[in-house]
C-alpha cells in the first residue's frame, strides 16, 4: 500500500498490480474500499492497476469536513493522485459510482485524459437515469430460485431514504447484481460491509446538483476516446440507459457483455479483459501514430 497527501491534507491510500502501463481504477459502492475490484478479472496480466481507496474507506484517512466526500469534491483527489504519480496524463477507468466521479474528471481535467473507460457507471453526476427498463430487466430473470426475494430487496432498495436504511435489503437484492448468483458472486457480494463507509455513501450526491448542460457541453468535446460498458442484466446502469448515455461523447464504444451484471469481471472475467485490453491497445496504437505524425512535422 502506498499513500499520498491529497489537497487539504488528508492521507489517501492506494495500491498497484499486475504489469504494462498505468490504468488509474477509481472504486464505487459509493464509498466501497477498492479491495472489491480484484485484479479487475485479470486485467493486470495487460496493465499496472493503480487502485485507490476513495478518502474515508479502506486503508485512506478520514478527513475534517465529510462534505469533501461528495463526488465532484473528489475530483481534486484524482488529480492529486495523477500528479503524485507523475503522469502528465492517464488512461483512466470508472466503475459504477467510480464511473461518475470519473466522468466529472472529465468534463473538468479533458487535456489530462489519455482514454476513459466507464465500466457500468452511474450517469447520477451528469443528471441521466441509470434505471431506464429496470423492470423490464428484473421480470427476465423470474426463472430464477432466488428470485421473489430479490424483488422484496430491490423495492426495499428501493424505498430506502439512507444508505444505513437500505443495507438492511442488501443481500437479498444482491442476486439481481450479478449475471451468475454462484459461490464467488455470493462471496463478493457478502464482502460489500465490512468493505463499505457508510458515511462516504451517504455524503457522495448528498446536496449534489448537476450543471448537465454545462457538463454535457464539456464532454462533448472530449478528444480522447471513451469505452462505455454495460452488463446485459445490470441495473443500474441497464444496457438501456447506457446506450442513451452514449451520445454524451463524441468517440465512444459502446459495450453490453453478454450475461453480465454489475461487475462483469466476476461473470465473465476474460470476455471483460479481453474487451478493456483490445480498447487500451487501440488507444496506445492511436496515440503512437500521433505520435510519430508530430514528429514528421517538427522534422519538416
Amino acid at each position: 500500500m502506498e499513500f499520498l497527501t491529497s489537497y487539504d491534507g488528508t492521507d489517501l491510500a492506494f495500491r498497484t498490480l499486475g504489469d504494462g502501463p498505468p490504468l488509474l481504477c477509481l472504486p464505487g459502492g459509493p464509498g466501497r474500499a477498492a479491495e472489491y475490484l480484484g485484479d479487475l478479472g485479470g486485467l493486470g496480466a495487460h496493465r499496472t492497476l493503480i487502485l485507490p481507496d476513495t478518502r474515508g474507506t479502506g486503508a485512506s484517512g478520514t478527513p475534517a469536513d465529510p462534505a469533501s466526500y461528495r463526488v465532484d469534491r473528489l475530483v481534486a483527489d484524482v488529480e492529486a493522485l495523477r500528479r503524485h504519480l507523475g503522469l502528465d496524463r492517464i488512461d483512466l477507468l470508472g466503475h459504477s459510482a467510480g464511473g461518475a466521479l470519473a466522468m466529472l474528471y472529465a468534463a473538468a481535467h479533458p487535456d489530462r485524459l489519455t482514454s476513459l473507460t466507464l465500466l457500468t457507471p452511474s450517469f447520477a453526476a451528469v443528471g441521466l437515469p441509470s434505471d431506464t427498463g429496470a423492470r423490464e430487466v428484473i421480470a427476465a430473470r423470474a426463472g430464477e430460485p432466488w428470485h421473489a426475494v430479490a424483488v422484496l430487496g430491490y423495492d426495499g432498495m428501493r424505498s430506502a431514504t439512507s444508505f444505513a436504511e437500505a443495507a438492511r435489503h442488501r443481500f437479498a437484492f444482491e442476486p439481481l447484481m450479478y449475471g451468475r448468483w454462484d459461490a464467488a458472486a455470493r462471496a463478493h457480494a457478502a464482502a460489500d460491509p465490512a468493505q463499505r463507509s457508510l458515511p462516504v455513501s451517504e455524503h457522495y450526491y448528498a446536496d449534489y446538483t448537476p450543471d448537465t448542460e454545462a457538463l454535457r457541453r464539456r464532454l462533448a468535446t472530449l478528444t480522447c476516446p471513451v469505452l462505455l460498458l454495460a452488463g446485459e442484466v445490470d441495473l443500474w446502469p441497464t444496457a438501456a440507459s447506457a446506450t442513451a448515455a452514449a451520445s454524451l461523447f463524441p468517440d465512444v464504444t459502446l459495450t453490453v457483455q453478454p450475461g453480465a451484471g454489475h461487475y462483469p469481471w466476476l461473470d465473465d472475467p476474460a470476455e471483460l479483459t479481453a474487451t478493456v485490453a483490445a480498447f487500451l491497445t487501440r488507444t496506445d496504437e492511436h496515440r503512437t501514430d500521433e505520435h510519430r505524425t508530430d514528429d514528421r512535422r517538427t522534422a519538416a
